[in-house]
């Protein structure tokens, strides 16, 4: 954890005061709870049912797609924290299946259903096909479990959003505002919360994760130096969601303040502090080319290959925000958590609008990401979308 803060720069961790300020009510409410994680192997997912299982809950069911990621999960908890007496059981289906489809039908007796699962990497909207499976996973996939949860008189829903969903300049960003709008639909019938929040660092398929690969791989270290970014730790995802899941009024959306403690930092000022913390001393690169070819012999003299460059790629967005000037906050509540409130407002013949067409879509096995874009502009008239032509499989 320490290694972690002093990479991102900072001393101490974000929630511990609110954690400790709630921690008795916090841990009654998980020890007489029964919680159903979708999404939950992986990185923030790990993290909530981490913080669950800690607390003994009656009862946790763990729902992802990855069976090798579900097999890891259980051997950390068993090894970190061993076993509890309520009942733990992890699940490898893939929540858009018929077969989780009967998993619920057959035990859909839960307090809390979280839903971590997403297609999270800006990368993913470069073609039509994933673009089209991001939206069947962040939104379409959302919606479908909340129906569910409802049918089953579930207590509450949580489900993640991203700081990129205020202001979406991608797609990404833009398919989880839209899946806000879902939520804010389904809130008449169900209790919901969620929560916007920043990078988690080395989260798996991160830029900071991939510094661990390239080290291992013996491969140069590539980063922008001109975007900032605020970054989170894993545990720290992992409580922000429980708090939102457990405190959360609803229709909140819960997301870090800023302060002294959260503060941009450059990936390139990261990949520094990550050699200097490895024993290695940075060796600036002119281009890729060069880089690769000192990969092979730099690491003897105790330097790293490094090449940091500007960013091209489309869906970057030039700054992060966790909110719009047109959102309802509350401040007090919490010492570092900051809560979006909203009022049910939300447009029910444009969502049903935007269902229509996507099956549409699907129906013809037929679309383009021009056809996609141009309906994420009529849910979002404001969307900061640029195409540059350029996406992240393009570059080391």
């Amino acid at each position: 954890m320490l290694s972690i803060l002093d990479l991102i720069g900072r001393e101490r961790e974000l929630f511990s005061q609110d954690i400790k300020k709630n921690s008795e009510e916090l841990s009654k409410i998980v020890s007489t709870s029964k919680f159903l994680v979708l999404g939950g192997a992986g990185s923030i997912g790990q993290a909530v049912v981490k913080e669950i299982f800690k607390r003994n809950p009656r009862k946790l069911h763990v729902v992802d797609i990855s069976e090798n990621n579900l097999v890891e999960l259980v051997r950390d908890i068993r090894s970190s924290f061993g076993y509890i007496d309520g009942d733990f059981q992890t699940f490898a289906l893939d929540i858009g299946s018929l077969e989780y489809d009967a998993f619920f039908k057959a035990d859909g007796d839960f307090d809390y259903v979280l839903n971590l699962s997403a297609l999270k990497h800006v990368r993913s909207e470069k073609d039509p096909y994933t673009l089209m499976r991001m939206i069947d996973v962040n939104i379409f996939n959302t919606e479908k479990t909340l129906k569910q949860c409802i049918d089953a008189g579930v207590k509450k829903y949580f489900c993640v959003s991203t700081d990129k969903a205020a202001n979406p300049v991608n797609m990404m960003g833009a398919s989880k505002r839209i899946m806000e709008m879902f939520l804010m639909r389904r809130s008449l019938e169900i209790d919901i919360s969620t929560a916007r929040f920043a990078n988690v660092a080395f989260s798996d398929g991160s830029l900071l994760h991939g510094f661990n690969q390239r080290l291992e791989k013996m491969q140069p270290i590539v980063a922008p130096n001109d975007i900032k970014r605020y970054f989170v730790t894993p545990q720290e995802s992992g409580e922000l969601c429980l708090m939102s899941c457990i405190f959360g009024k609803n229709r909140d959306i819960f997301f870090p303040k800023l302060s002294e403690d959260l503060h941009l930092i450059s990936f390139s000022d990261i990949a520094i502090k990550y050699l200097k913390q490895k024993g290695f001393e940075p060796f600036l690169c002119s281009d890729e080319d060069e880089s690769r070819e000192l990969s092979k012999v730099l690491p003897k003299k105790g330097q790293w290959a490094c090449f940091f460059s500007g960013s091209d790629t489309t869906g970057e967005k030039d700054f992060e925000e966790f909110f719009t000037i047109n959102e309802t906050l509350d401040m007090e509540r919490f010492a570092k958590l900051g809560v979006i409130k909203n009022d049910p407002e939300f447009n029910a013949q444009l969502i049903e609008e935007f269902e229509k067409k996507i099956d549409t879509m699907k129906s013809s096995l037929e679309w383009t990401k021009e056809d996609i874009v141009a309906l994420f502009f009529k849910m979002i008239p404001d969307f900061g979308h640029k195409e540059t032509g350029r996406y992240l499989d393009s570059k080391m």
